[in-house]
């Protein structure tokens, strides 16, 4: 702009140095001052698309830097559901493992005593087989029960002295007995009177009799005495080790 009033001002000098009539030099005047706001219009008009131009790199920039924060919030986010899904994966598969476990262990134990009762059907068909179709067989708990009464075993209800035909009946329990050396054998007697010293001298005098003529184990023996309920006899139990049962669980659940 200062350029532009400098050449009219020359261009005045110069028409009035060189004799230039007024009219051609107001005519080149108006022509300079179009041209003068031409240049401003132009001017401005570039001065508005720059402000402009400012305004949307600004706004530009802001939308950045808004995008960048909410990037990384959404990163920090995904690292987090990324760690909390890590950690309920881990609990998933604890818990998982527990239960597979557990289910282990349920499975020993239900496997155990169908066992258990598979072979108490087993002895119970051995022991009819052994002991004749009139033994009093039976079972409970798991446990085979061969009873008899006192006057088989003794001669009479007070009897304390194994008879001969009982040692026989005797002789064919301890094959039974020793058939399945991993149950424990406990010798009954049963009691109506209250007399229950009569009643230990004849279970001891049974247990005595296995042990000593018929070869069974004195540590798998245990003798018991109670009222029998309008009930008396002996029965021999041929139950399962409950202390073995006990010790295969504790080392099945160790962990």
């Amino acid at each position: 702009m200062r350029k532009t009033t400098l050449l009219i001002l020359f261009l005045c000098l110069t028409a009035l140095a060189h004799g230039q009539r007024k009219s051609e030099l107001l005519e080149q005047i108006d022509t300079l001052k179009s041209e003068l706001r031409s240049a401003k219009d132009s001017l401005a008009k570039l001065q508005r698309v720059a402000s402009a131009n400012k305004a949307k790199a600004t706004t530009l920039e802001s939308q950045n830097a808004g995008l960048r924060d909410a990037n990384a919030t959404l990163l920090k986010n995904l690292n987090g559901f990324a760690e909390i899904s890590n950690k309920n994966t881990e609990t998933v598969n604890k818990a998982l493992a527990s239960l597979k476990e557990k289910e282990q262990q349920q499975k020993f134990i239900t496997d155990t005593f169908s066992q258990n009762d598979s072979t108490a059907i087993v002895l119970l068909t051995k022991g009819k087989q052994t002991l004749g179709k009139d033994a009093k067989l039976g079972v409970s708990n798991g446990a085979i029960v061969i009873a008899n009464s006192l006057s088989s075993l003794f001669g009479s209800d007070v009897g304390v002295s194994v008879g001969t035909d009982a040692d026989e009946w005797l002789t064919r329990v301890a094959q039974l007995l020793n058939e399945a050396p991993e149950r424990n054998v406990i010798i009954e007697g049963l009691n109506i009177t209250g007399e229950f010293d009569l009643t230990l001298q004849q279970v001891a005098a049974v247990a005595a009799a296995l042990i000593k003529n018929h070869g069974v184990a004195p540590e798998r023996i245990r003798t018991l005495v109670k009222d029998g309920n309008f009930k008396e006899g002996i029965n021999i139990r041929l139950a399962p080790s409950h202390r073995g049962f006990y010790d295969k669980v504790k080392e099945n659940f160790k962990g």
